[in-house]
Formats: C-alpha cells, structure tokens, sequence
C-alpha cells in the first residue's frame, strides 16, 4: 500500500523523524464481501496484517458512492497527499505497488461504460464524403463552440471539413445543441454532437468521435484553439496533397500564444531524475517530462516552426490518417481524465515506423481556457505522468530523449517544404477571442 507522511500522527506521538506513517489502499467494491448494495448502511470489517504478525481489525460504515465520485475522491486524495523526500518519487514508488494498475483499470471501466452510451446530434448536411473531420472534445466549459464556428467558417475550402463535438460534461448538452444549431444556421458549418453521459477522458472522447467521422482524415482540435489565417483549410489540405504521406500521416502544426509568441513547435523528452532514501539504501528513478519547441519565442524565430520530423506533437491540433489512427488503436485510455495521451499515440507511430511531423499552419490556442481544472485533475496528472513514464522510458532513452533525438527516423529533413504561413498582422490573420469573451457575447 502506499505509504504517505502524517503530520497529525507526527504531532500526536511528538516524532521528530522522518518515517512515513500514513498509508491509502483503492479496493473496488467487487473486491469485498457481498455485492454492492449490501454495503450500503452496514459495517464492514477491516483486517491490517503487520510484519511482526500482529493484526488489527478496524470496523467501519463505508459510503457508498457513484464509480464517478469514486474516481474522483481517489484522485483529489491523492493529490493532496504529503510525503518525506521527492513528492513524484514517493508516490510513484507507492503507484508501483498495484494500486497505480487498480485504479487504471477502474478508470478504464468507467470510460468503457459512458463510450457505450453516446447520443449523437448532427446539424446541416456534409458533403457525401468529406475531406476532413474535425473532432473537438468538450468538457467543462461550453462557452468556445459558436466562437470556433465564427472563426473557422472564415476558411477557404472550409466546405470539405466536417465538426465533431464530442462532450465529456452532460449538463452541457442543452446549451451546446443550441449553440449547435445557431451556428450551422449563421455560418452554414456542418456539426455533429456526440454527448457522453458523463467524463470519459481525453482519450475515450476522441476515439468514440472517431466512430462518427465521416471522412479518412482525422483533425484532433481543442476547444480553445481558431486559426490564425484564413487559408488555414486549403494550406491544410495542399499539405495532404504536396507532401509525401510519410510526412502527412501523423502531424501537428505551429501554436501561438494570445501575444504573438510561440506555444507549440512541436514536443520533446527530458527525463528528470530523482532520489529515493529508504532503510535498504538509496534507489534513483527516471521520470519523463514533456516539452515543446521554442515555447515563448518571438513569432519571427522560425526556426521552431519549420517543417521536420520531432519526437510529438500536441493533441491541441493533431492531423492523422485514420486508417492509421486505427491500426495505432487510437489514442491510450489508460490515462486518467486526460494528459500524455498526444505523446502516448506520437511514441506509437514513431516504433511503427512513423514519426510525427511538424508543419507551419499556424493557429492560436488561449491554453489552459478550454477546459475545467479541478483538485482530482491535479491526482490524474500525476498518475499520469507515472504511467507514461514507465511505459515509455525504456523507448524514449537514450534514441528519442533530448532536443536533438539521435533516432534515425528524427534525423530525416524534408523534401519539399511547406511554404511559411501569413506573419501576425496581415490582413488575413484570425485574431482570437479574448480570454472571457465567450461569456460576454451577445447574438
């Protein structure tokens, strides 16, 4: 069980050391005696074995909670949890011990059951096939749809795209059908919503919008991203057509902050290295940490922006061949709520064969606005971030860590290059909302 500090206890006994009194388990209620709805009301006995042999018996009367609020107790817990020494080692030594797996596939139930429930709202007509289909997971905030559709509806060849929302947060839906139906009626886009019954992550939203896209090119957007230009959509579609599909399959584009500099030019892998003090010696532990090129470059440093080959790029805006995207079996549904499931399907592509690419369409992305952050997101990334990293450090080290990755498939340059996109300050340019408008705006 993992083990965590106890300041309360530490106090009561006056301990000036450093021992980890504490501890939490996660044990699903199919795992106790008798099914659920007995427990309801009833005390349930719990038998702590220690080392020396001694047991203790602790009887209690259990809460008896939706799978949801389990979920997210578990994770608000334990993201408030404290530990002696290295916080992300410590608790990614105690996620070791089979309760990180345990609750991954608690998680993984819950996605299964709200994928399997979907109720799909579509607005306007579509070409018989489209060329494109747009997906964009919603949750929390509902207030960028219609903003999006005014933005985007601007693009030349917008026409051969098609708009998936697909919805993590239920009581939203009302709202969303609504705004829905307004704008394909304002801006002649076709839309498409597919309401889930409740969060089933990042990963779990994308793929279930997947199964509703009617086209053989996916584009993975979030809410809080519009285009910088108007020609997003044919530059987009020229890249498709120009480049070498090797360079095409699996790409993502240039980001930029509200202010012009750059958020996103593609992603890379540091490996953080930390240390573990405990009474058999002293463990160091590799720990992944994600980051993009050149974030907060001045928009004319383009050397960030250029058209190659890179590690990952962000599911803010990631354009995939879907039969590729399906043969990768989509994006990861081990993660919780939704973190490193971008650089989860990137690393996938990259041992098959594929690596992503990075190319100038450019867009803006008011990061961080699109979604809810909550106290239980804080305990998901965390595990989040143990997982993927067990997973994937043995890949990522030493072939694909650093700026300059020594894979051979990192070290390609392209052959023909996608000419630059508009500077900030043409004509063209989409400027993006400001952070709160969609809360100000009136029709």
């Amino acid at each position: 069980m993992p083990r965590l500090r106890r300041r309360d206890v530490e106090a009561s006994l006056s301990f000036s050391g450093s021992y980890q009194h504490g501890f939490w388990a996660f044990v699903g209620a199919e795992d106790m005696t008798g099914p659920r709805h007995t427990l309801r009301g009833t005390e349930s006995t719990l038998e702590l074995c220690y080392a020396n042999g001694a047991i203790v018996e602790l009887t209690r009367v259990p809460d008896v909670v939706s799978d949801t609020d389990l979920r997210d107790t578990v994770m608000r817990y334990f993201a408030s949890c404290e530990y002696w020494g290295n916080r992300s080692i410590e608790a990614f030594t105690g996620l070791d011990e089979g309760v990180g797996d345990a609750f991954i596939n608690f998680n993984r139930s819950i996605s299964h059951s709200f994928r399997s429930q979907p109720l799909v709202e579509r607005f306007g007509q579509t070409q018989r096939r489209p060329k494109v289909s747009i997906i964009v997971p919603i949750y929390g905030i509902g207030d960028y749809l219609f903003l999006q559709s005014c933005a985007f509806a601007q693009g030349r060849d917008i026409a051969a795209y098609e708009f998936i929302y697909v919805v993590n947060s239920p009581e939203l839906i009302e709202q969303l059908c609504r705004e829905a139906r307004i704008a394909q009626m304002v801006y002649g886009l076709a839309q498409t919503l597919v309401a889930l019954p409740g969060n089933a992550g990042f990963g779990g939203a994308n793929n279930i919008a997947a199964q509703f896209a009617r086209s053989d090119r996916l584009l993975c957007l979030n809410p809080d991203v519009f285009p910088r230009d108007r020609d997003w959509a044919r530059r987009h579609l020229d890249i498709l057509t120009n480049l070498p599909e090797a360079q095409t399959r699996l790409f993502g584009s240039s980001l930029y902050y509200d202010d012009g500099s750059l958020m996103h030019g593609g992603m890379y892998f540091e490996v953080d290295s930390g240390f573990r003090f405990g009474a058999d010696g002293t463990t160091r532990r590799g720990v992944v940490r994600v980051e993009h090129y050149g974030k907060g470059a001045p928009s004319w440093a383009t050397q960030y922006v250029a058209s190659r080959p890179v590690p990952a790029v962000t599911g803010a805006f990631m354009s995939i061949d879907r039969a590729w995207f399906e043969k990768l079996g989509g994006f990861a549904e081990d993660y919780v709520f939704g973190h490193y499931e971008d650089a989860d399907l990137c690393l996938k592509s990259l041992l098959a064969g594929t690596p992503a690419w990075l190319h100038d369409i450019g867009m803006w992305h008011l990061e961080g606005k699109g979604s809810r952050r909550l106290p239980q997101h804080e305990g998901g990334a965390l595990l989040n971030r143990w997982h993927f990293s067990r997973t994937w450090l043995p890949a990522i080290v030493p072939d694909v860590v650093g700026r300059t990755p020594q894979h051979r498939l990192l070290q390609m340059t392209a052959k023909a290059q996608v000419p630059p996109a508009k500077p900030l300050g043409t004509k063209s340019a989409v400027l993006p909302p400001r952070a709160g408008a969609a809360k100000n705006r009136t029709r």
